[in-house]
């Protein structure tokens, strides 16, 4: 069962996959349900590999089923930090990467008919005058990488342009992002990885793996032999694997749904139906859904304990900025686990100690894009073409969180709060 969101509720008819049982064989086997290992197993079955994929629970059951649905452009944060390590060259590739990941989820949904609600149109929002003087640099910058999409700042005396409220200093539109229904995505690439002879198993947790030249990889009724491995698990990695499991941090976030809104509040509240988003560490982030429901998420939590009522957690943050929706009935409210690695890059790579296994997790709360993207490049990679770009990702190191497994948590809470102090500053 996936989780009681809106998402679920609404989502297109969900069909029951098999549970793996006995043994089986194939040139990969994908472990992860979400958008990673969906578009990995059709990146590989599109170059002719047989692939296998298995999910503990329901196809996007985990963060690629109950997300904010905000398509926007860009991978990683700060990538020049990168530099001394892949160049400057390789930062630029990366942030072209980075526009070209939002073309492969739209490229993707139209060429195969997926209906998700796909909308164009975001807009960043300023909480503070500096930060809006940050979008103008940002505007440049994309524009200097080629973006052919309209991007348009948006000063604070026209932000009710965008908004119906008087929180924010200031946006900059862009309309080479948008949003859309992240678990009808989820079924949908689903559905072409199956037409194009992906064996897709539900409900088939991997208990074990035994690494060689040959993996095997165990669940409670069957197992896999494949020749490659990649593991697409992000928070919910568990112990299945400590090497990995010890550089991605899982962190709760959280969700509500309004009840539908009448076209006029709707309309006042998001005029031009864009998906938005703050500045805070821990961002603010809301959008109409396509029966004009306001989809408001944010916070982020490093204990592993849900609030007891997010709904009671979430709507004081809501009329911070919707004062007016003071009275609006909240009817779904969910949370779910996000992946954050140290250094905010997503983590795509391979094992050193067993090179036929590889790996994307961590994309920091925007893994819509980047999620597609991994999946582009290990299929380049494991096909063995046009690996360069594959390699710019694998060669950046990611450190392991200190703490171990149980500590780990409480010490990044603390360094979030010092961001949070320091912003205040």
């Amino acid at each position: 069962m996936h989780t009681a969101s809106y998402y679920a509720a609404s989502s297109v008819p969900q069909p029951d996959y098999l549970r793996l049982d006995g043994e089986q064989r194939c040139d990969v086997c994908v472990v992860g349900g979400g958008y990673s290992g969906l578009n990995t197993a059709i990146e590989l079955a599109e170059r002719g590999f047989s692939v296998i994929l298995l999910e503990a629970r329901k196809i996007g059951w985990g963060a690629s089923g109950r997300n904010g649905g905000q398509l926007i452009r860009g991978v990683g944060h700060g990538l020049e930090q990168f530099e001394p390590v892949i160049g400057a060259d390789g930062v630029k590739q990366m942030k072209l990467m980075g526009l070209e990941a939002v073309e492969i989820v739209r490229q993707r949904i139209e060429r195969h008919g997926i209906a998700c609600d796909l909308t164009w149109g975001y807009c960043d929002l300023a909480n503070k005058p500096r930060e809006f003087d940050g979008f103008a640099e940002e505007a440049e910058a994309l524009r200097a990488l080629g973006y052919r999409h309209e991007l348009r700042l948006v000063p604070p005396e026209r932000m009710h342009d965008v908004i119906g409220s008087d929180r924010y200093a200031g946006g900059l539109i862009d309309m080479g992002s948008g949003h859309l229904h992240p678990l009808n995505l989820a079924l949908g690439e689903a559905a072409v990885a199956s037409a194009l002879g992906v064996q897709v198993f539900e409900q088939s947790p991997v208990t074990r793996i035994d690494y060689g030249p040959e993996v095997k990889v165990h669940t409670a009724q069957g197992s896999v032999r494949a020749a490659t491995l990649v593991l697409c698990c992000n928070a919910y990695l568990n112990d299945l694997n400590p090497v990995l499991g010890g550089k991605v941090l899982p962190a709760g976030s959280y969700i509500i749904a309004t009840e539908p809104l009448d076209e006029d509040l709707a309309r006042q509240l998001l005029p031009q139906n864009m998906a938005v988003c703050d500045q805070q560490v821990t961002v603010d982030y809301f959008r109409l859904s396509a029966d004009r429901r306001l989809l408001f998420g944010g916070a982020c939590h490093y204990s592993g304990r849900d609030p007891q009522d997010i709904g009671a957690y979430m709507r004081p943050k809501m009329l911070k900025v919707f004062p007016q929706l003071a009275d609006v009935r909240i009817d779904f409210q969910w949370g779910g686990m996000i992946g954050i690695g140290a250094n905010r890059l997503p983590q795509i790579g391979r094992l050193r100690e067993q090179p036929n296994v590889y790996y994307a997790q961590a994309y920091a709360g925007h893994g819509l894009n980047a999620t597609h993207l991994a999946g582009r490049l290990l299929g380049e990679a494991i096909s063995g073409r046009e690996s360069g770009r594959f390699d710019l990702f694998a060669q950046v190191p990611h450190i392991t969180f200190p703490g171990g497994k149980h500590l780990r948590s409480p010490l990044l809470a603390l360094g979030m709060l010092w961001h949070r102090l320091k912003a205040l500053v």
